[in-house]
């Protein structure tokens, strides 16, 4: 059974001959007979008497009865989908850091769902090395992560600038100091993120370079469990400096940003996507214009 052997039947209840529905739907009158009794094949019973007037016999009744429902549905089908490519809409599955998600998504999401309230995202937390395997692998949608290593299989896009920083408590010998050299951390216990996010990555590879062995003391999953380890003064800690920008601000607030120089390095936080999927009309818009907002958007004021 196909869409036009239904639209044949129902032209045929209207017009009564087979000759009339033929002109209408531009068939020869043997073709619009074959689909007819292709359809009478295929459900075991006669839908159309013949005889002249032509009319529908009571299983053909019946038959009708559905097949303008389905048709119907076909109809509807094709205006949502008309719909979709002129108005965006659809569900988007974002992966991104746990610290990201704190900072900047709460004014992203909040643009979005008032500009376009058919789109409908859902956020999921993750280490920066889980989303680039999430996007490849289609598990989420987008991903909005530190950029570091090129890879072909998705297409990136910068949206701000970051830096990690060395925190401490206001209760720490070093809260008095603006700036430090490395050296200074060589003996310092250290609370840590986990080895498999971004910020880990950069210190790892920074102290190696200056053949620095850290004194980990702590490792834990995230920047907001990492600040307040810090704050009890259970160690220092290295974080993006974004973390921790609510915390500088608070008046209150028990952590202090040291800069160390040798770490004044700035990190592109962007949006990937696997390369030649297919783009609904909510990934396009959400796309568009997150790549399009000037970066004090997601920085906010200092």
């Amino acid at each position: 059974m196909n869409i036009n052997q239904l639209e044949t039947l129902v032209t045929i209840s209207k017009t009564m001959s087979f000759r009339k529905a033929g002109e209408l739907l531009n068939l020869t009158q043997p073709a619009v007979s074959a689909q007819i009794k292709s359809l009478e094949d295929e459900f075991g019973t006669l839908l159309v008497d013949r005889n002249q007037p032509v009319t529908l016999t009571d299983s053909g009744k019946c038959f009708l009865e559905h097949a303008e429902k389905i048709l119907q549905t076909v109809v509807e089908l094709k205006q949502r989908l008309a719909d979709m490519s002129q108005i965006p809409q659809g569900h988007i599955h974002i992966g991104t850091t746990a610290s990201i998600a704190m900072q900047i998504l709460p004014r992203v999401l909040s643009y979005f769902q008032e500009e376009y309230p058919l789109i409908k995202t859902t956020i999921h937390s993750m280490t920066s090395s889980q989303i680039m395997t999430a996007v490849e692998n289609g598990v989420i949608d987008i991903g909005i992560a530190y950029l570091t290593d090129k890879n072909t299989t998705y297409e990136a896009a910068v949206l701000y600038y970051d830096t990690f920083e060395l925190i401490v408590s206001v209760d720490h010998p070093l809260s008095q100091l603006t700036h430090v050299s490395i050296d200074k951390l060589r003996s310092l216990p250290f609370i840590m993120l986990s080895t498999d996010t971004a910020a880990r990555k950069f210190v790892d590879d920074i102290f190696k370079a200056y053949e620095i062995i850290p004194n980990v003391v702590m490792e834990l999953s995230s920047s907001e469990e990492v600040k307040r380890m810090v704050e009890l003064n259970l160690g220092v800690s290295i974080i993006s400096r974004l973390s921790a920008v609510n915390d500088l601000r608070n008046a209150s607030g028990k952590l202090r940003i040291i800069k160390v120089e040798e770490m004044d390095i700035t990190h592109p936080v962007g949006v990937i996507y696997k390369s030649g999927r297919y783009l609904s009309s909510a990934m396009q818009q959400f796309l568009r214009d997150l790549k399009g907002m000037p970066e004090t958007h997601f920085l906010g004021s200092e």
